[in-house]
């Protein structure tokens, strides 16, 4: 079991060796490369060599249970760690997505419900930031269109981690579960009869693309420019600084207007472009490969209702695992591990079953 794990070892070793090598670090795009692999490697090496030292230890106490009983139940617990190492070592050589270290640009939404939606929408950015505050990410919102009575018609945030996070743990790795439709149900502020209403908005996870992974042709894109405009239309600029970018190709339409000057919101516009861009790819990728990788991007499908925030019983729901629990005004306030982790046991349980 796990022989291939042994060209695994030869190659973390020959990584270490050229990470040693102070040439190697004169190029900083190699030196992060290698790092970067290296650091995949490690967790699988740790695993492999535990696994392999608990086998020795296992046949030296069952040698030794032969004249000493008492050994026996040594056998039993060893036996028991190495399957649990199992587990973990299968999981661990699992392929992983390319863009769990990626950062993210993340869309909101308003959905049906008018007013009340633009409030939601709200809600959710705020826990969005607030989450990212907890974890130690930086945020930037890109662009926002804010609704009469407060919140967000729609918004981009920008996500980021703060230096090379640990495997598993990138702002892709753990946001991309977020992506679906998120429904809300609780009685409005301007409801005066106490009823409940049922509202919605869509939320869309994107890996940030970096400018090698995407090219975009300037021949390909129109670009106009027009007056930026406030909540109810009202003047809040009186040049044409505000920018909307078509991609002509996919027919994909990125509009910026937060930014003082027109060439600060095209960027802002290229920046979002290129994520929609690379999610496209993706995408396409995806429509020519197995189930069980379709299954793992289904988290940026809008369409699909993925959680329901129930106000009068304090709930959350995530319908795709089953998850439930009665804390939403923590969860509100920032508090997604177990939420989101929920997801990621999931889905790790759906890789080890395709995986055999």
């Amino acid at each position: 079991m796990f022989e291939a794990v042994e060209e695994l070892v030869g190659e973390h070793a020959d990584l270490e060796r050229r990470l040693a090598d102070p040439a190697v670090h004169a190029d900083q795009a190699t030196a992060r490369r290698l790092g970067k692999r290296y650091a995949e490697l490690t967790p699988v090496i740790t695993a492999y060599r535990a696994w392999k030292r608990y086998g020795d230890d296992i046949e030296t106490a069952r040698e030794l249970a032969v004249e000493d009983p008492d050994f026996a139940g040594e056998v039993k617990d060893l036996t028991a760690r190495r399957d649990e190492l199992t587990d973990e070592l299968r999981l661990l050589l699992v392929p992983r997505d390319p863009s769990d270290d990626k950062d993210v640009i993340l869309e909101i939404k308003a959905g049906e419900g008018g007013d009340e939606s633009a409030l939601f929408a709200g809600d959710l950015l705020r826990m969005y930031l607030r989450y990212a505050e907890r974890v130690g990410w930086q945020t930037e919102i890109i662009e926002g269109n804010e609704s009469d009575l407060g919140g967000y018609k729609d918004v981009s945030v920008a996500v980021k981690s703060k230096g090379s996070p640990p495997a598993g743990q990138g702002v892709w790795a753990r946001l991309k579960y977020e992506g679906g439709v998120h429904r809300v149900q609780r009685v409005p502020a301007t409801e005066s009869q106490g009823r409940i209403h049922t509202s919605a908005a869509g939320v869309l996870v994107l890996p940030e693309a970096e400018d090698v992974e995407v090219e975009i042709n300037a021949a390909d894109l129109r670009v106009d420019v027009y007056r930026s405009s406030g909540p109810g239309g009202q003047s809040v600029n009186t040049t044409d600084s505000a920018v909307r970018i078509t991609h002509l190709p996919t027919g994909i339409v990125v509009s910026c207007q937060n930014e003082k000057s027109q060439l600060q919101n095209k960027e802002q516009a290229l920046r979002i472009l290129r994520a929609r861009l690379l999610a496209a790819a993706r995408e396409e990728a995806d429509r020519e490969a197995s189930d069980a990788r379709r299954s793992q991007v289904r988290t940026v499908d809008r369409s699909e209702r993925v959680r329901t925030y129930n106000f009068p019983e304090n709930r959350i729901s995530d319908h795709r695992v089953g998850f439930k629990a009665y804390n939403l005004d923590q969860v509100l306030d920032g508090d997604l591990d177990a939420v989101i982790q929920a997801c990621v046991d999931a889905d790790s349980a759906a890789k080890l079953a395709a995986a055999g």
